[in-house]
């Protein structure tokens, strides 16, 4: 008879990571943080501002090993860590990483596109806050990720934050050649319908972008539909 070996402690997460960012105060509210940037993304906006975290297939430039050792070393001194990207989402991993993180007493925070509805949905119960891109009403998707049906899912990924109440954060980062300002009134609208209570528009950095044609009194108009409405310029 072969008896039984004790049970192996769990593999650590397969996380592909392109680098962190040791301290931040802007990208988890009222939290001191790292950032945590995972590989790969399966949309390709032109304007993306991190192209080199795109591709899925390439090999982390920051082992995770490397990563949560440096977090730990940090107890007592940050508030919380951050999975931004790429698109955290893609990858397996992310639940353990999540559970890692919470082991050394650190709040989590993920930044995601909304790609992946049903995958953010069973990770909700393991975030303290999230910010969600939503990029354009959901007609426009396709033209701005070069991805068919990205829109829908991006919109659904809104509807499954709304529902579960995690505390979070709508943006938009609008390039003014892709949709005008009577777009970007409508798409306000849409969320503000939906129940988005905190949004923020930020300025699209790529080369080539138009400048703004945002008046006064459009920003005062989009401020009036939510109770948080944050202008994020250059």
């Amino acid at each position: 008879m072969v008896e039984a070996t004790p049970a192996e402690a769990p593999p650590a997460p397969a996380l592909r990571l392109g680098g962190m960012t040791p301290l931040t105060t802007i990208d988890f509210p009222g939290r001191l943080a790292a950032v945590l940037y995972c590989q790969g993304c399966p949309w390709r906006c032109g304007y993306c501002h991190n192209p080199e975290l795109l591709d899925a297939t390439a090999a982390g430039a920051l082992p995770w090993a490397q990563a949560l050792a440096f977090l730990e070393s940090r107890r007592g001194l940050l508030d919380g860590v951050v999975f931004s990207g790429g698109e955290p989402t893609l990858q397996a991993g992310l639940g353990e990483a999540l559970i890692a993180v919470r082991s050394l007493g650190l709040q989590r925070a993920l930044h995601t596109g909304g790609m992946y509805p049903e995958r953010l949905a069973a990770l909700l119960p393991q975030l303290d806050w999230v910010g969600l891109d939503i990029k354009a009403l959901p007609q426009r998707y396709n033209a701005i990720t070069a991805t068919p049906g990205s829109g829908a899912r991006a919109w659904a990924g809104l509807e499954v934050l709304l529902a579960y109440g995690t505390d979070h954060e709508c943006r938009t980062t609008w390039h003014a050649g892709l949709f005008g300002v009577d777009e970007l009134l409508d798409l306000a609208q849409a969320l503000a319908a939906r129940g988005v209570r905190r949004w923020a528009l930020q300025e699209c950095r790529a080369p080539g972008a138009p400048a703004w044609a945002l008046t006064t009194a459009h920003q005062q108009q989009l401020a009036a539909w939510f109770p948080s409405f944050t202008l994020r310029r250059a």
